[in-house]
């Protein structure tokens, strides 16, 4: 459903992604995971038939996004990251106005209002001004104006950014239930690694570049090792090293990267390894990103300065 081949996109001096290559199958939930700056907005608005690329190539749904941009707004559904709603409209006016831009068949357009108020929940809400809403609802009814036209994919831009944690979790159930009931094809940007776990596969972006394409599971399989995390209490660290073991501290915790816990555990027994407060990791998102940039993703979010002076650079460009 979506094909991306040696994409770069420059504005002026600055290369917001560069050669990038990936595919989204038909009916898949794919993650483009990484940082604010990463270049995954950039991608979207690409994907979407916002702006156009540098070099390379991109299909959606079948479609060349430069050479049939009408044929691939057809086919496509979006979630912005900035609200987009009218918020001097009710909910159900506003789903009634995208359905008309979209040219639902009239017939239909009420049944179809009804449906997608009632997935989302706000059906008894759908007379009320939206600019009354939390944020929460504005984004459950930005879910369902999306999909108001029943698009092949649906493009989500940091669909919970700035939400509380309850409401991301029902805005998630929400999205899962729309691939259920329509099989619709999904492509996120995220920055949060809960979220881009439970996706079919995943896309890691860092400055610009993609670094690694697969399903979450075999990403982390590919990262060796358990992490073992000790209570610091007195004489642990000594007896670990004595065995051959380089821990490091962190705070009041002790942190030991090794093959397999299930062969340590023993040996830290047998020789009076106290391990009343210990915890063991497996590999995870986090970890994958660490070993492709040597950072944390919430490291890599940016010195706020910075971040400013690349949308300067953006919006300069764009003139």
């Amino acid at each position: 459903m979506i094909k991306v081949e040696k994409i770069t996109k420059k504005f002026d001096d600055l290369v917001a992604i560069s050669n990038i290559s990936f595919s989204v199958n038909e009916g898949e939930s794919f993650g483009f995971l990484g940082p604010n700056g990463a270049g995954k907005t950039t991608m979207i608005r690409i994907l979407t038939t916002l702006i156009t690329p540098t070099t390379g190539k991109a299909y959606v749904a079948g479609y060349d996004v430069v050479k049939d941009a009408h044929n691939v707004r057809k086919n496509i559904g979006i979630i912005f990251q900035e609200p987009s709603l009218d918020e001097r409209l009710t909910a159900r006016d506003n789903l009634y106005f995208h359905a008309a831009l979209y040219r639902v068949p009239y017939r239909e357009i009420n049944a179809r209002i009804d449906k997608a108020l009632a997935m989302v929940e706000l059906t008894r809400f759908k007379d009320k001004v939206v600019k009354t809403f939390s944020g929460g609802m504005k984004r459950r009814l930005e879910i369902a104006r999306g999909f108001m036209h029943l698009p092949r994919i649906l493009f989500l831009d940091e669909p919970t950014l700035g939400l509380d944690p309850q409401t991301r979790r029902a805005i998630w159930e929400y999205i899962r239930q729309l691939k259920k009931d329509f099989g619709i094809t999904l492509f996120i940007t995220t920055h949060y690694m809960e979220e881009a776990e439970s996706f079919e596969k995943v896309g890691i972006i860092h400055k610009g570049k993609i670094l690694s394409v697969d399903s979450p599971d075999a990403m982390k399989q590919r990262i060796k090792g358990d992490t073992i995390i000790l209570s610091g209490r007195d004489g642990n660290e000594e007896r670990i090293r004595s065995l051959g073991f380089m821990p490091k501290r962190e705070g009041e915790k002790l942190v030991l990267s090794i093959e397999r816990s299930e062969d340590v555990l023993p040996l830290f027994l047998s020789h009076s390894v106290l391990l009343d407060g210990m915890t063991i990791r497996k590999p995870s998102l986090e970890d994958v990103f660490i070993s492709l940039t040597g950072s944390h993703i919430e490291d890599e979010e940016g010195n706020p300065m910075e971040l400013i002076k690349k949308v300067k650079q953006i919006r300069r460009a764009r003139k």
